[in-house]
């Protein structure tokens, strides 16, 4: 995989869940069907989610996360010394949406935090990516999280037997990450994408506040959460990185709002992604002209086509903001993408599928057309 012309068009991870997985999946943890049957369950769901994207033209598919309940969840699945939590742990926050949906607000859970010592009981992502790789000829993306995303899981009440400082967490999160790296490039797989929403979430001051009560200020997330990122990727010659930078998304709602151009030079000159994936389906984040700091050895993604609403995006329309962007970074140095998955958990975006299936054939549609 040529990192420097390959995928023009990309998808970001997930996909909206089949309702038959999403009622196994509530059987399975009421007891009422086996680990075996839930797991048929999941196969067919993967399945389908990359017949969905062959179908669409995608060159990269992912397994649409079918298997998580939420993008970030495997971490706690995966690792011992998470304290209980529910799907609120992914959910929680001062959600915004329109008129269709309209606001919501999750309280943070009480209880929620690292309270042990981590370690492993399997890995994250091997099982998705092993499975899809067999189910299909095009390069499976698999997706991880970055690991300061899980700052929001060290407390300083709770936490700190186990862990005295959000440093000596996040360092074990990272490690075990950099592990799963490892283990996924040993196994060979081509494309690894890290997510990393919590770093435009420091744009609005009071999600910034909840990130800074957690004992780093903003110039400490620009500068060590990087380095950990990058921990995480390491050295991997036959293995291309991308980086999904977002505003939150669940249910259709976002978190914050606000331009790229604070965080733009700090993180997409400092990450090693040859790939920067970057929300930009509205107004909500901004104009273009952030992307004069993308180095010229990587790729900036364009996340054009919104996952949030059932608005059908045009190929003309995608074109013309693609030659926009162009005055600020090569057309040759551009890719398309959704601005984020069409369900960071298991409760979806208010489209269709086949919404979800129009919005990915358009823009490989449009990158036929651009590129060719």
């Amino acid at each position: 995989m040529n990192p420097a012309t390959t995928p023009r068009a990309d998808v970001v991870g997930s996909l909206l869940r089949p309702p038959e997985l999403l009622e196994a999946r509530e059987r399975h943890a009421a007891g009422e069907i086996s680990a075996a049957e839930f797991k048929r369950v999941e196969d067919r769901a993967v399945d389908w989610a990359i017949g969905l994207q062959e179908r669409a033209g995608l060159d990269v598919v992912t397994d649409g996360e079918m298997r998580r309940e939420s993008f970030q969840s495997q971490l706690v699945e995966a690792v011992e010394g998470f304290g209980g939590h529910t799907i609120d742990a992914w959910l929680w926050g001062e959600w915004h949406g329109d008129e269709g949906v309209g606001d919501k607000t999750v309280e943070r859970p009480p209880t929620l935090g690292v309270v042990g010592e981590l370690r492993r009981r399997r890995h994250l992502s091997v099982e998705e990516f092993v499975y899809a790789r067999g189910r299909t000829q095009r390069t499976v993306k698999v997706t991880l999280p970055s690991p300061s995303m899980y700052a929001n899981l060290w407390s300083p009440e709770l936490s700190r037997e186990a862990y005295p400082t959000l440093d000596l967490f996040l360092e074990d999160v990272a490690e075990i990450l950099r592990e799963e790296v490892e283990e996924l490039a040993r196994l060979g797989a081509e494309y690894v994408q890290l997510d990393a929403p919590h770093y435009p979430l420091l744009l609005d001051a009071r999600t910034r506040e909840f990130y800074e009560r957690r004992g780093w200020n903003l110039d400490r997330w620009l500068g060590r959460g990087i380095e950990l990122d990058n921990h995480v990727i390491g050295d991997h010659k036959d293995l291309t990185f991308s980086f999904h930078l977002c505003r939150g998304n669940q249910g259709s709602r976002w978190l914050v709002s606000g331009s790229y151009e604070p965080l733009a030079r700090r993180i997409f000159g400092g990450i090693k992604a040859q790939r920067l994936m970057l929300e930009y389906d509205d107004e909500r984040s901004g104009n273009f002209e952030p992307l004069s700091h993308v180095p010229e050895d990587k790729v900036a993604v364009l996340g054009l086509v919104t996952t949030k609403t059932p608005r059908r995006e045009s190929v003309e329309g995608l074109e013309a903001r693609l030659r926009e962007a162009s005055r600020f970074v090569p057309l040759e140095r551009l890719a398309l993408s959704p601005q984020c998955g069409f369900a960071t958990s298991i409760i979806g975006n208010a489209v269709s599928v086949e919404d979800e299936e129009h919005k990915l054939r358009t823009i490989v549609e449009t990158a036929q057309r651009v590129w060719g």
